[in-house]
């Protein structure tokens, strides 16, 4: 007899229990992951970069855009899940990076974007021919600025040297030239 009620006992707290949980579960929706802002990197550019002399990469550029007038990069030698961050390049608007940052200041450290684009070196991936071409039509419209932060580039840390590679292509604008856009 007393098994028969450890049995029914087990049987109705086992159906409690489920019941408890189903409509719990109906009773507070999934919530939604909270949005951060590493979210939306999803523009995938392939493109090497030049700095002190020496061709580097290609690097993975994971990008977004976060305003009307900038879009984020953040880059990494290889598509690895646990590659480390290594540069993180600004694509800014030649209206604004043009009328904010002195011409020497700019040959230094920007480069334009149309120039880079038109070496062939640079690729859209996982995007089809057509969004690929639309997405290099808007960056062609910016300048990029590039901060590479794992210095030196083999070390197993990073010293706290921040550098500035270059597009391979780039070239040094006239004042004339500067002033055009």
């Amino acid at each position: 007899m007393s098994e028969t009620v450890n049995y029914k006992y087990g049987f109705f707290t086992t159906l409690l229990i489920s019941g408890v949980l189903v409509l719990g579960s109906r009773s507070n929706p999934p919530q939604e992951k909270p949005r951060t802002p590493a979210d939306g990197h999803d523009i995938h550019v392939l493109a090497p970069h030049k700095m002190d002399g020496k061709v580097m990469g290609p690097y993975h550029h994971y990008c977004k855009p976060v305003s009307s007038d900038v879009l984020e990069c953040l880059i990494y030698e290889s598509t690895e899940p646990n590659a480390l961050l290594k540069q993180v390049e600004y694509f800014v608007a030649k209206n604004v990076s043009r009328s904010n940052v002195s011409l020497k200041t700019w040959n230094k450290f920007y480069h334009d974007h149309t120039v880079e684009i038109a070496t062939g070196r640079v690729q859209v991936l996982d995007r089809s021919p057509e969004e690929a071409k639309k997405i290099a039509e808007a960056a062609a419209q910016t300048d990029g600025i590039i901060f590479h932060l794992w210095l030196p580039d083999d070390g197993k840390a990073p010293n706290g040297t921040v550098g500035h590679p270059q597009s391979v292509g780039h070239k040094e604008l006239t004042a004339k030239e500067y002033g055009a856009k």
